[in-house]
């Protein structure tokens, strides 16, 4: 009986069910439990499974350059960072009112660090997200330009619930980089959140993209439903600390 019982949940693809299902049917056996308990705690091992493959496979598809979380953020170190604020964020709701986070600041103020650790959030939370350093989203954007996949490549970065593009300002944009980022974030506008970490404030951006129109375009967009955080305090780098620190 148990081996055509793994046979079916096998075919049925129900991995939860068949892991745990030994250990279930040796204690059923063993406590008299009833045939509604028994099913009740394949059903738990079940869900328990597949939340836990959801989650690594939204891991695996964010690419978080680093196990960085806000239980590590050095608070203590970075007084420009307000805790009580980021701690709010980590409640999610503004991924849920589909409003934008821009975190301004120095080198080594803790940007990324506050990125990512709430990219993860929103992972653990059930959200689907990914982070992009913005060279390799300008370059991605650019290579798709060549094969004309850019409205499919801007469609597919349009539904994550939340989008972080990291290090927004230490790279030159030709024309038709600024167009194609334009284009994803006013995909996004108003349906998913955005979080840019920059070290350029919103005046500056005009000599980053060399394109008034479109910057005022842009900024009119991205900040009409935005959080702008301003992180104006040491650098959390040291020479032993490793490179994520940022």
């Amino acid at each position: 009986m148990r081996d055509k019982l793994h046979k079916l949940l096998g075919q049925l693809r129900l991995g939860g069910m068949a892991q745990a299902l030994e250990a279930i049917l040796d204690a059923a056996e063993r406590e008299a439990q009833p045939p509604a308990v028994v099913l009740l705690r394949l059903l738990e091992e079940e869900y328990r499974y597949r939340r836990e493959r959801s989650l690594s496979y939204r891991l695996q598809q964010a690419r978080l350059p680093w196990e960085w979380s806000l239980a590590t953020f050095p608070f203590d170190r970075q007084p420009a960072v307000a805790e009580h604020q980021i701690r709010a964020l980590a409640g999610l709701d503004f991924i849920a009112r589909a409003e934008n986070l821009v975190f301004i600041g120095p080198p080594g103020t803790g940007k990324t660090g506050l990125a990512i650790a709430l990219l993860r959030e929103a992972l653990l939370n059930g959200q689907r997200g990914r982070f992009y350093n913005a060279q390799e989203l300008i370059d991605e954007l650019y290579a798709s330009l060549a094969d004309h996949s850019t409205t499919r490549l801007i469609k597919r970065l349009a539904t994550y619930d939340i989008l972080v593009i990291d290090e927004l300002g230490y790279l030159t944009f030709k024309p038709e980089h600024a167009n194609a980022l334009f284009k994803l974030l006013e995909q996004r506008y108003g349906r998913k959140a955005t979080l840019i970490t920059t070290n350029l404030d919103y005046e500056h951006w005009y000599e980053l993209f060399r394109n008034k129109p479109l910057v005022d375009a842009l900024l009119d967009r991205l900040q009409h439903h935005c959080i702008t955080i301003r992180i104006d305090g040491p650098s959390l780098r040291t020479p032993s600390e490793s490179p994520n620190n940022q």
